[in-house]
């Protein structure tokens, strides 16, 4: 027995094609999507019938979730992403899936999945953790909050994504995992990431994919699609985070809770105009690394594209580490 678990889609079109590509390739025996397939991308219509093309099962996320609650105004938390301008981007995707049709097929979505095989430890797959789809599976969890899960929902391996950094951890008889994400990944690698857990020998055996996709393709679909134009800042700030592999909205909104600010064109302008001196510095910086890999590449010089590119990977694993430390 095989299963493909994938997550956090965030209707990024491209990537959940080429993990598709991927899972077909690997001959598993059951598929579970494991909830936030729509919002923060372009193109939540398009996974959504992407996925009307296999057979899987489906959890909800909170992204999924939010779909119906902006439409239905069923939650006085929603007010704020119905009113406030800068979440326009979620109203868009909110009423092209309703427009649609699909908000049925989310209202279905159960919040965890159990999976029971003969002679296998039992499973339980939800989108954060059972008990809520925001509460997220990763470096902070304790063996203390695992057994308060267990104990409350049982299970020997617990499968959960919402924080779009994979993860394996085992304290005892349990396991505990968390798929990564596959349109959104925040781990610095702007691969695709998913999970594949094969039995055998009476254990589940997990492999984390990671799948190289058309990443340009998604990130001119902002523009393609009218999304960027239509979401303003919020969607520019997904865009970002896709483009960099890196989460920038959560940080972000803290920061604007702490200092009261506006979320708008004009706090951004006011706040690049108040740091000129910096931000120009940075930019020249970007632009003299960038003039050096032209050189590089015009001039096939490969010992200089060598060492350039090895320092890049150094940084890289000097940020990753420094993520972790966090």
């Amino acid at each position: 027995m095989r299963i493909a678990i994938l997550a956090d889609v965030h209707a990024n079109l491209p990537a959940l094609e080429a993990v598709l590509e991927d899972i077909e390739r690997q001959r598993v025996d059951r598929v579970i999507v494991n909830g936030d397939t729509v919002n923060r991308g372009p193109e939540s219509v398009g996974v959504m019938h992407a996925l009307e093309g296999i057979e899987h099962d489906a959890v909800m996320g909170n992204h999924d979730d939010v779909m119906l609650m902006v439409v239905e105004r069923r939650d006085v938390d929603v007010d704020p992403w119905y009113l406030d301008p800068f979440w326009r981007s979620t109203r868009r995707a909110a009423e092209e899936v309703e427009r649609h049709g699909l908000l049925e097929r989310i209202r279905s979505m159960p919040l965890s999945l159990r999976v029971e095989e003969p002679g296998a430890p039992s499973l339980l797959v939800a989108h954060g953790t059972p008990r809520h789809y925001r509460e997220g599976i990763g470096p902070q969890t304790t063996p203390e909050v695992i057994s308060e899960i267990t104990e409350e929902h049982p299970a020997d391996v617990l499968v959960g994504s919402h924080t779009h950094r994979p993860y394996l951890a085992r304290w005892g008889r349990y396991t505990v995992l968390n798929t990564g994400s596959v349109g959104a990944s925040f781990t610095g690698d702007p691969r695709a990431h998913y999970l594949i857990l094969t039995l055998r020998q009476g254990r589940w055996h997990p492999e984390f994919r990671r799948v190289p996709y058309d990443r340009q393709r998604a990130l001119d679909a902002y523009e393609r699609t009218g999304y960027l134009a239509a979401g303003g800042l919020s969607a520019a700030i997904f865009r970002e985070e896709l483009r960099h592999a890196r989460s920038y909205m959560v940080p972000f909104l803290m920061w604007c809770e702490e200092e009261k600010l506006e979320r708008n064109e004009t706090m951004w302008s006011e706040l690049f105009l108040e740091n000129t001196e910096h931000l120009t510095a940075e930019i020249d910086g970007m632009i003299e690394h960038l003039q050096a890999f032209r050189d590089a590449v015009a001039g096939k010089d490969e010992e200089k594209l060598l060492s350039l590119l090895k320092e890049g990977r150094e940084l890289k694993e000097l940020a990753d580490r420094e993520d972790m430390e966090e």
